[in-house]
């Protein structure tokens, strides 16, 4: 597989600060792209490395209208255009019911919904309607968004099975389908002006909290999970699409662990973090 060429393109990364959005940060540095490191909050965490002026840190609040106009401008501003939107930043079920995540459907409130669609939804939604603009002026321009495994469905007897419907992570999945959808119809809608919209599934990823909810969950009584992939993982499938326009991929959901294996990337044992183990948490979870 040819290496993409993002030399000098602008790139927008949300949920910058950490897990997938830094390593795809400082992914798209390395690459010579320029880069808008956007997250809610850079406490604990030190901003990418500005010095080369290929790089600023925002912080933005994907809910937030004003700030989110405040970001395109600056971007503007900074770099002239947008080339490419990754759309990262989310409210997941750990976030919204920590530390384990794991609630029924008929416990949850209107408000639980309202806050998990106002991020995972409308978030990804106002942005693409600022930062597109550049694309559609110059007739070239990729945008990313980031789902999860959960939406998943699959054909058994000529009716449809949810993947894990037992995984109680309602309003998160529902959320994360109702952006693929989104990223489906978008996709068909603005090939006429040439820009991409593809959608990621990465796999079971170690990022901030995981260790958190392995602990809470194991002592809930749930089994132990499968070793979790470095955040990394995710980086060569992104910049890959980061690279395309409407006239290759468009309208396409990736599996990323099935991407990198198929591209001779590796598979779970290539991405597997090896610094983490289940048995070394408090208590341990073997």
């Amino acid at each position: 597989m040819a290496a993409t060429d993002l030399a000098g393109r602008v790139v927008v990364v949300t949920g910058a600060a950490r897990g997938m959005g830094r390593a795809l940060t400082d992914a798209f540095l390395a690459a010579g792209a320029k880069v808008v490191a956007a997250d809610r909050s850079w406490a604990g965490v030190a901003e990418p490395d500005a010095g080369s002026g290929s790089v600023f840190a925002a912080t933005l609040d994907v809910t937030d209208e004003a700030a989110i106009d405040r970001a395109f401008r600056a971007t503007l501003d900074r770099f002239g255009t947008v080339d490419v939107l990754v759309n990262n930043a989310a409210m997941r079920q750990r976030d919204l019911f920590p530390p384990a995540g794991r609630v029924t459907t008929l416990e949850t409130s209107d408000a639980d919904w309202e806050r998990s669609f106002a991020v995972n939804v409308f978030g990804p939604l106002k942005l693409i309607r600022r930062f597109i603009r550049p694309m559609l002026e110059r007739r070239r321009g990729s945008i990313v968004n980031v789902v999860s495994s959960g939406i998943l469905h699959h054909g058994h007897g000529g009716a449809y099975v949810a993947l894990r419907p037992d995984s109680r992570e309602m309003p998160y999945q529902s959320s994360k389908a109702a952006l693929a959808t989104l990223s489906f119809y978008l996709a068909d809608e603005v090939r006429g002006g040439n820009v991409a919209v593809n959608l990621i599934i990465p796999g079971h990823t170690r990022s901030t909290g995981f260790d958190e909810q392995a602990r809470a969950r194991h002592a809930l009584g749930a089994p132990r999970g499968p070793d979790p992939v470095v955040p990394g993982h995710v980086v060569p499938l992104v910049l890959h699409l980061a690279g395309q326009d409407a006239s290759g991929l468009t309208g396409r959901m990736f599996d990323v662990m099935q991407w990198n294996a198929e591209h001779g990337l590796g598979g779970h044992e290539r991405w597997v973090d090896r610094s983490f183990s289940y048995d070394a948490l408090p208590g341990g979870l073997a």
